[in-house]
């Protein structure tokens, strides 16, 4: 991946779609910037699971864990499917699977 190099004036339109870029990506990383919230992104990148087995995965009460649910859910970050009383939740969309790749390059590689 390439950046690019800013050089001279930006036109004003540009510098607000740069603005609204910034806000978007600094809201994802303070979302992502929790211990609980981030282990929840990796659960669901194996696929759906309920808030109980979330919360057996992550050894935490269901308070706990349905407030760092909350949060995701309000960065669109996971999407919740009711089934009866059960509350499943899965990845929005393929996001967050690329941003835990990377993390993943960046602090877990043990090789």
């Amino acid at each position: 991946m390439t950046f690019p190099a800013f050089s001279g004036q930006i036109p004003d339109d540009k510098m607000e779609r740069m603005m609204e870029n910034a806000a978007n990506a600094s809201n994802f990383l303070k979302a992502i910037s929790h211990e609980g919230r981030l282990m929840i992104l990796c659960h669901l990148v194996s696929g759906e699971k309920s808030v109980t087995e979330l919360e057996r995965l992550l050894s935490a009460r269901q308070a706990a864990v349905s407030q760092q649910l909350s949060r995701l859910r309000l960065e669109g970050l996971v999407v919740p499917r009711r089934d009866g009383k059960t509350i499943y939740y899965s990845l929005a969309d393929d996001k967050p699977r690329r941003m835990l790749e990377t993390v993943y390059d960046l602090f877990c590689d043990v090789a």
